[in-house]
């Protein structure tokens, strides 16, 4: 069965690491035969914004970001992986591994990597 996951990532200027790391979700997620919806918020403001139902349906966020995200609280209620987005570029196998992990954790679980 494939996963449903949502991702916002932002970093610190809003600009190439944003959307690199967008970029790399895509790709990961397109091997897993994952399907993803990503949010990002950089210097054009909050782009392809996530709706209500899609992270309700989601079997988890990842949250990927150097920066205090705009409508964090949207996700208290989802499990998520979140990690800054440097960290996420150098070793994006690690916080796939964690995803991995994570969906088959209960609702609410909530991994922060360093």
């Amino acid at each position: 069965m494939g996963r449903q996951l949502v991702a916002v990532t932002a970093c610190v200027s809003g600009v190439a690491h944003t959307y690199m790391a967008a970029e790399r979700l895509e790709k990961l997620c397109q091997q897993e035969h994952w399907a993803i919806r990503i949010e990002t918020q950089g210097a054009l403001g909050i782009e392809c914004a996530l709706t209500e139902e899609d992270i309700r349906c989601a079997d988890l966020a990842l949250l990927i970001t150097d920066i205090e995200l705009a409508g964090s609280e949207r996700f208290k209620q989802c499990r998520y992986v979140k990690c800054g987005i440097n960290a996420f570029l150098r070793d994006p196998q690690k916080v796939m591994s964690a995803v991995r992990k994570l969906l088959s954790a209960p609702q609410h679980t909530q991994l922060i990597l360093t």
